[in-house]
């Protein structure tokens, strides 16, 4: 059998959290990689993301455990609480999970995840990372795939054994593998800040997460930055939509649509500055893969953040097609069809899901009032119904 080292890099597109984690992935396994990315640089956006033990323990298994564990907080338990009057529905603890689950559930920071990864990107060899690129064209030949790369001034052709799209919501490479269809928006609204733990009234107990359940919404704290500050997310009904990741939030928009949430007005007031974004959503592609052309985390499956699963899933993404490739690496089409068949129905009950989720979390008086009581009925075991998420490994 050829050696993954003998063959043509690896093309992957997109260097995102799915895009960085697939090339360690990869060049754990042996393969070279080319990591493009479009930007010219990566920035700062977004606030904090959730690694239940199915990413975390992944992460840690590529060697980014110790890092991870300076930045990253373990929260003690699950809250559940209603936004109107604060009352605790629900406390799940979180400690057991490496017990449980084999790896910690951790809190972190969106942009020091993606800076692990890129630090350890940029030290592994096998990787070539350029920005300021994205794919225009492929073709195949007798050799692989002839990928054309563009540049804002250029063109070139490169070679590639196989290419992964990672390159989100709005894939480029999917529509040029002839997939025209488009995420359309949810009709929800994300708005995310941080403020400094110092400046949380204890009463938020900010070592936890706490998830706050509403009509007009619903919101998650949890600490990030080693525990240096205080990540918040709320997600709202809005009607109008617009693309991006951080346009700037009005906040006493926001305090109106969410004044009944009396309890928590003090601290929203609190944060002098909004980031917010239309949320979008799709129904699961058809394919993902066309021949050694695959596609990977929001590229082939966005999920609204009802489950705090998107980044995890874009990772699950990254192991398994890396963990297919390394069983079969002469035959790539295979490789993706089998990456394929494995990851669709676990992507789409988390889709699925997290939809229901969203409907559940946002339920008006009276309804909310049996919502309520089941998840006190449930209270510490309410997350044993996720045993199949958090308890996810790689196929056979």
């Amino acid at each position: 059998m050829t050696q993954p080292t003998a063959l043509a890099p690896i093309l992957v597109s997109g260097a995102g959290i799915g895009g960085l984690t697939v090339a360690l992935c990869l060049a754990a396994r042996g393969f070279s990689v080319n990591l493009v990315e479009k930007r010219t640089r990566l920035e700062e956006v977004g606030a904090g993301l959730q690694l239940s033990p199915n990413a975390s323990q992944i992460l840690i298994g590529l060697g980014l455990g110790k890092a991870l564990s300076r930045a990253a907080c373990s929260p003690l338990s699950l809250d559940v609480r209603r936004a109107q009057d604060f009352d605790l529905l629900a406390r799940a603890p979180l400690g057991d999970m490496p017990n449980r689950f084999g790896a910690p559930y951790w809190v972190v920071h969106r942009a020091d995840l993606q800076q692990i990864l890129l630090d350890h990107v940029r030290g592994t060899a096998g990787i070539s990372l350029q920005f300021g690129r994205s794919i225009s064209a492929i073709s195949r030949t007798a050799r692989g795939l002839e990928v054309t790369l563009s540049g804002a001034t250029q063109h070139e052709q490169v070679m590639a054994h196989a290419v992964i799209g990672a390159d989100g919501l709005h894939s480029d490479l999917a529509l040029l593998m002839g997939d025209p269809s488009k995420a359309k928006p949810s009709g929800y609204q994300a708005w995310r800040g941080t403020l400094p733990i110092s400046a949380v009234p204890p009463m938020f107990e900010p070592q936890r997460t706490t998830l706050y359940l509403g009509a007009q919404g619903h919101g998650v704290t949890y600490p990030v930055r080693g525990g240096e500050q205080f990540n918040l997310v709320l997600v709202t009904r809005e009607k109008s939509h617009e693309a991006g990741w951080s346009r700037s939030g009005d906040g006493a928009k926001l305090l109106q649509t969410l004044k009944n949430w009396k309890p928590l007005l003090p601290l929203l007031q609190q944060m002098p500055h909004w980031q917010v974004w239309s949320l979008y959503d799709r129904a699961p592609r058809s394919r993902w893969s066309y021949g050694p052309v695959t596609l990977l985390g929001d590229a082939a499956h966005p999920v609204l953040p009802f489950m705090a699963q998107g980044a995890a899933l874009a990772i699950e993404d990254a192991a398994t097609v890396a963990h297919m490739l390394a069983r079969m690496p002469e035959d790539p089409a295979e490789a993706f069809a089998r990456y394929q068949q494995s990851r669709l129905p676990r992507a789409t009950r988390v889709q699925e899901t997290a939809r229901k989720n969203g409907s559940i979390y946002h339920l008006p008086f009276p309804l909310s009032l049996a919502r309520d009581l089941v998840i006190r009925q449930k209270n510490s075991n309410l997350l044993a119904d996720y045993d199949w998420l958090y308890g996810w490994t790689l196929p056979d």
